[in-house]
């Protein structure tokens, strides 16, 4: 295949234009490609475009589908574990809770034992005091 430059267009034009004269040797040169025919694409070029295009799209649905799934799965999978992490601090609320009402029952306990104590050196202060005074 011979490829069309320049100076061989300007060469016909020169030759069209002596045989058909300058306007016809013009419209005829306007209706060929300004390239070499290689160049040139072909309602069949664009249709393989068209469908290499679409099967392009298809792949990056597809790709960008999966995608979005593998996200749902992630955020399943840290909704489970938030979830999770509720239970264990409401486990761990619960026991605190219940630690709480022991130290509370012990200082009661502390509180009471301490009353008693000094109740009772209160009284053993008195005993000796009427003792002595006896």
């Amino acid at each position: 295949m011979m490829v069309v430059s320049e100076e061989s267009r300007h060469v016909l034009y020169q030759r069209l234009e002596e045989v058909l004269g300058r306007q016809e040797a013009t419209t005829l040169m306007e209706h060929l490609p300004p390239v070499g025919w290689a160049d040139v694409a072909t309602r069949r070029d664009i249709d393989e475009l068209r469908v290499a295009t679409q099967r392009n799209i298809e792949g990056l649905h597809a790709s960008l589908d999966a995608y979005r799934r593998s996200i749902e799965r992630e955020i399943g999978n840290v909704q489970k574990d938030i979830g999770t992490i509720g239970v264990r601090l409401e486990h761990f609320e619960t026991r605190f809770d219940g630690f709480q009402s022991r130290v509370d029952r012990l200082h009661a306990d502390f509180r009471t034992s301490m009353l008693a104590v000094m109740s009772m050196v209160v009284v053993l202060a008195a005993a000796m005091v009427a003792a002595i005074k006896l």
